[in-house]
């Protein structure tokens, strides 16, 4: 992951909703869980889920599955993983051992 990768990843994560929606999915595990879930744990009208959702998205830091009728979000536990070995290897060297 480059610099500027780990900056959008940080960015959207930045935004307390999403990082609330986030947090969520990541302690849901790798089944994740469907959008009106998401909305009625975190009381968040459709809409600005909806546009959090995508922010997510867009850098791949979630995952969205179809099944039937039903859009299930999914936390990237790669693109975490990532993040957080980016951040370690490059802002902790000698802090975090």
């Amino acid at each position: 992951m480059n610099d500027e990768e780990l900056s959008k990843c940080l960015a959207e994560l930045g935004n307390i909703s999403r990082l609330k929606i986030f947090k969520l999915l990541v302690k849901a595990g790798h089944e994740g869980l469907p959008v009106g879930t998401i909305q009625k744990s975190l009381d968040i009208p459709d809409s600005t889920l909806s546009h959090h959702l995508t922010k997510l998205s867009h850098q791949d830091l979630i995952i969205q599955k179809k099944e039937g009728r039903v859009i299930n979000c999914i936390a990237n536990y790669d693109i975490l993983d990532l993040v957080v070995k980016e951040l370690q290897e490059s802002c902790c060297i000698g802090f975090c051992e």
